[in-house]
């Protein structure tokens, strides 16, 4: 690849990191803005900074807390997240390293799952929470997003496995581990990059899920995305205030993500090049 190439594709890479980055620098840049000075057209860069949005995000001016929105949010993502990982792992390594029959059937299947609308499964899940009593209920949300994640997991994780050798599964085996010893202490520690990138995926879907949570939840298991919702009301759209709790909102998956990023890349690459 010649000198100019690279130079050209280091460019391009640049501008699309740019491009994607500017809605949350300007997002940030509004969350320090008084109302006032938010709602100018065009913005005003130099308008003096201000932490107004976000005492008002936090209950400062006589609003309701988002700490328990926050703390429902984790658990939420958390549990689901934790539970998709115990069932998605035996189930990739039976797609994987063990392989049954017609495996690649099983995984399109589990993918097709992923293509019903989730606007057609509102009324039924509805119907099913009202009659058993688990409206606003966090652990509905669990079950709900463990499901709604297990899919795309399995067929992430089968990938990854995949690539673990047999040889050393094997060596366990006559070494008389079982299963759960294979899995925990052979199978996880080779496969953590794709382990952990599966993981932030999971809980970044859980935690930006909204219409489940905005339908089945109400006051005990409103979840931040839903508790979001709440600062668009008839008195008007209050940008500076709807940055900040934006903001603080994005903060949790924004840390992951950078905690996890080499482990996500080295997972997501895992098996692109045989």
């Amino acid at each position: 690849m010649s000198v100019l190439r690279r130079g050209g594709l280091g460019l391009l890479a640049w501008l699309t990191g740019i491009v994607f980055f500017l809605p949350v620098a300007w997002m940030a840049l509004t969350s320090f803005h008084s109302e006032a000075d938010a709602a100018t057209n065009p913005p005003s860069f130099a308008a003096s900074p201000t932490l107004d949005g976000y005492r008002e995000f936090f209950g400062s001016g006589g609003g309701a807390s988002p700490w328990p929105a926050l703390i429902n949010s984790l658990v939420a993502s958390a549990a689901s997240t934790l539970l998709v990982l115990l069932l998605a792992l035996p189930a990739a390594y039976a797609l994987s390293v063990r392989p049954v029959r017609k495996w690649t059937d099983v995984l399109f299947f589990f993918l097709s799952t992923k293509m019903l609308p989730a606007v057609a499964g509102l009324l039924p899940v509805y119907l099913f929470a009202k009659n058993t009593g688990m409206l606003d209920n966090i652990w509905l949300l669990v079950v709900l997003y463990t499901s709604m994640n297990l899919p795309i997991a399995v067929w992430m994780m089968q990938s990854f496995l995949a690539e673990v050798p047999v040889a050393v599964i094997e060596a366990a085996r006559v070494d008389g581990a079982r299963l759960p010893v294979i899995l925990a202490r052979v199978v996880a520690p080779i496969a953590l990059p794709g382990i952990a990138a599966t993981a932030l995926i999971c809980f970044i879907f859980s935690w930006n899920e909204l219409l489940f949570a905005r339908v089945l939840t109400g006051v005990v298991a409103e979840t931040a995305p839903v508790f979001l919702t709440g600062f668009i009301t008839s008195q008007g759209l209050f940008l500076a205030k709807v940055c900040a709790a934006s903001l603080v909102i994005s903060l949790p998956v924004l840390a992951a993500g950078f905690a996890a990023q080499d482990k996500l890349v080295q997972g997501l690459s895992l098996g692109a090049v045989k």
